[in-house]
């Protein structure tokens, strides 16, 4: 397959797990500077990786939250518990992730996931 294929496979997940108007605004947020960081996330996170078939998305998806709780991103944690969603993943196994961090990353890594993934889930259930 070639990058081209690869970009446009990954903008589709994209836009399946997220939407148009997040991917949109994440995909423009930094104008043509960001362009070629917005190429390897499409044709390599997303065209690639995330294609693979040996784990569901949304194991993917909840190995991508306690990543990113765990390293502190939060903008990243806050997009990947919406993607959880709507890979499948409910709220108990968001909070299941969201316990082992407490255990194995620290009570203040999981004092904001918490948080985040509070406020995420009141805004999907509107």
């Amino acid at each position: 397959m070639d990058d081209k294929e690869l970009y446009e496979r990954g903008l589709k997940l994209r836009i399946d797990m997220f939407g148009r108007e997040a991917v949109d605004k994440r995909m423009n947020a930094f104008g043509d500077f960001g362009k070629p960081l917005q190429h390897i996330i499409n044709a390599y996170a997303y065209g690639d990786v995330w294609q693979r078939s040996a784990l569901p998305p949304g194991v993917k998806s909840l190995a991508m939250v306690a990543m990113m709780a765990a390293a502190g991103h939060p903008n990243e944690l806050r997009v990947h518990l919406k993607g959880a969603l709507k890979n499948g993943c409910t709220p108990e196994q968001v909070q299941e992730v969201l316990l082992l961090l407490a255990l194995y990353c620290g009570i203040p890594a999981a004092n904001e996931a918490h948080r985040i993934a509070a406020d995420v889930l009141r805004e999907e259930q509107r």
